[in-house]
């Protein structure tokens, strides 16, 4: 009898989450703002504090709700990062790294972590990079923070080692002018680049880094960087949590004529 009763509540709670987003989606409970308490809401909707508390699940498993120990839950506070890939070519002041730029375009604050290390590279990264079986890669492997809050993106770059090794590319934290200034001095500028963009859900190691709650879809952009040769120099991989950023692409009309 227990369980027939749990079944027979699940298609109202469904509708109570459903009326829920409506609410918020109209602006009722705006960015920021505190949920009636579950009492209240469990009164409003005529059904038991233990089925409201399933709502409440699903409305933070959807991303749109969170609990703060002790006052309740509001609805969560959306302010992206609009990450635009085509700024990596774009000219800016020398002392400015990629990171800074975006910071500087949105008028946001933030900083980065970065840590260097030297490995073997999944094979995705080494096909890209058309390495030998058992040819090492260094990586940066950075984290950004954005307005003081939790960590916002990663961003890992693998180049073959043989091509930095001994460089300032191997510096462990920011390079004032960018690694990919580095990389154009020894010799391998990057002059065209191939974005992949993945939409998924994170893998346990990339929620943990991120500390992505649950429910939180990713999108991977791996982009693999080529100089004038068309030789793959670097392949990089950002992970952007769905629920932080905008993804946006300038895209320019060929010239009468071209292709």
């Amino acid at each position: 009898m227990p369980s027939h009763s749990r079944a027979a509540t699940a298609p109202r709670i469904h509708e109570i989450a459903s009326d829920l987003r409506s609410r918020i989606e109209a602006g009722e409970f705006p960015p920021g703002s505190k949920l009636p308490s579950t009492r209240e809401l469990a009164e409003q909707y005529a059904i038991s504090a233990q089925a409201i508390a399933r709502v409440i699940a699903l409305l933070k498993g959807d991303g749109l709700v969170e609990g703060r120990q002790g006052a309740g839950v509001f609805v969560r506070t959306w302010r992206p990062l609009v990450y635009r890939p085509q700024s990596e070519f774009r000219r800016k002041p020398p002392t400015v790294d990629i990171f800074t730029n975006i910071l500087e375009t949105e008028g946001r604050d933030g900083g980065q972590t970065i840590e260097v290390e030297i490995c073997l590279p999944s094979e995705p990264v080494r096909q890209r990079l058309q390495l030998a079986e058992g040819e090492r890669v260094a990586v940066r492997r950075r984290t950004s923070y954005v307005d003081g809050q939790e960590p916002f993106a990663t961003d890992d770059s693998y180049v073959a080692l043989d091509l930095v090794e001994g460089s300032e590319w191997m510096t462990e934290g920011s390079v004032e002018r960018g690694t990919n200034q580095v990389l154009a001095e020894l010799g391998f500028k990057l002059v065209e680049a191939l974005d992949e963009i993945y939409v998924r859900m994170p893998k346990p190691g990339e929620a943990e880094r991120l500390k992505l709650r649950a429910g939180t879809p990713i999108a991977e952009l791996i982009t693999t960087g080529h100089d004038c040769n068309g030789r793959p120099i670097q392949v990089t991989s950002c992970i952007l949590p769905g629920d932080r950023h905008v993804v946006v692409y300038e895209r320019t009309a060929p010239e009468e004529g071209g292709e």
